[in-house]
């Protein structure tokens, strides 16, 4: 007698494999986060965005959340309180969200044609190779090198 599996079962049993060793995200209910004053939320909020995104801190690879919550005179715990209910998303992922945006700025202008992924990874505030192609996949669902390729073939077409 042969038993063979429904699709159904088949997907339960083995969930599909994510590229670069990518999770599927979950979301965590911490009271803490709602604990935070309003008023000092946004507060830090605008200082995260000032000293993050407008001074490109996360361009710098060893720049840590402990190092963020020095400059802005808080505890890490507070910051990541923030970090996740103003910008949905926990420090890394928002490092490496604006490191993917400079990146994809960069692989997509010409005058950057002559650096490699590597090269470009390391000006946008990657520390390692894995860690660009891995955030960069999760964000824009192609590799680096795949949407170089791609762009610079549509700037030629024009």
């Amino acid at each position: 007698m042969s038993y063979k599996l429904t699709e159904q079962e088949t997907q339960s049993e083995a969930p599909k494999k994510l590229p670069y060793n990518l999770r599927e995200k979950r979301e965590k209910d911490a009271a803490y986060r709602t604990m935070i004053r309003a008023d000092l939320a946004d507060e830090l909020y605008q200082k995260i965005v000032d000293i993050v995104i407008v001074k490109k801190k996360y361009k710098d690879p060893n720049f840590s959340s402990k190092d963020l919550a020095k400059l802005l005179q808080t505890n890490t715990r507070y910051l990541s309180a923030v970090v996740n209910s103003r910008f949905g998303m926990n420090y890394s992922c928002l490092l490496n969200e604006y490191r993917v945006k400079d990146a994809l700025r960069l692989l997509a202008d010409k005058k950057n044609a002559d650096k490699n992924v590597e090269e470009i990874s390391a000006m946008v505030g990657f520390a390692n190779r894995q860690s660009f192609y891995a955030a960069f996949y999760r964000i824009v669902g192609e590799t680096p090198n795949g949407y170089r390729k791609r762009v610079l073939a549509a700037k030629a077409k024009k």
